[in-house]
């Protein structure tokens, strides 16, 4: 029999420092003077993280679809590590680079901030949501792991889409 392991300490762990570094990144002015590289090029990294986050999550819901228990869980690592590397670019530019405005007006202001608010709040979520799935999985909690995935799945892949949508937006004004 497999030994369960506890890793809700772990999650709340790293889910607190990555949403408090998020919060704490989005209030700094970003470094003086930092001339290395264009460092608009991250959000387009991020964006393209994104995109492979999302096609890798529909991949691995059309393997569980399939009942193909290994396709998913190598799709799933893979939106992990993109996901990851996301998080990297994403905390780069944010620490190098002060937040850009939205130059936006009428509707397409009030269509941006909507998809950027809400995907701002389901991206907190994610995190404890993403690691208590995989953690279920882990410990062969397989039925407690499918009712969290209900939930991790769809707010996952609308995170990982209107990630892109909000640079697609945004873009213009870096």
């Amino acid at each position: 029999m497999n030994k369960k392991r506890n890793y809700r300490p772990l999650i709340i762990t790293l889910s607190i420092i990555l949403i408090g570094a998020i919060g704490v990144l989005s209030g700094m002015p970003g470094a003086e003077d930092f001339d290395a590289f264009d460092v608009t090029i991250l959000p387009l990294m991020n964006a393209i993280f994104n995109t492979f986050t999302f096609l890798f999550l529909v991949g691995a819901l059309i393997a569980i679809l399939k009942k193909n228990v290994t396709v998913h869980r190598r799709f799933i690592y893979a939106a992990f590590v993109t996901t990851f590397l996301f998080l990297i670019s994403y905390v780069m530019f944010h620490y190098l680079s002060p937040s850009t405005p939205f130059g936006g007006e009428g509707f397409i202001a009030g269509f941006y901030y909507f998809i950027l608010i809400t995907h701002i709040i389901l991206a907190a979520a994610i995190v404890p949501l993403a690691l208590t799935s995989v953690a279920r999985a882990w410990n062969m909690e397989n039925e407690r792991h499918r009712k969290i995935a209900r939930w991790t799945m769809p707010i996952w892949l609308y995170v990982s889409l209107t990630g892109v949508l909000v640079y697609i937006l945004i873009s213009p004004y870096y």
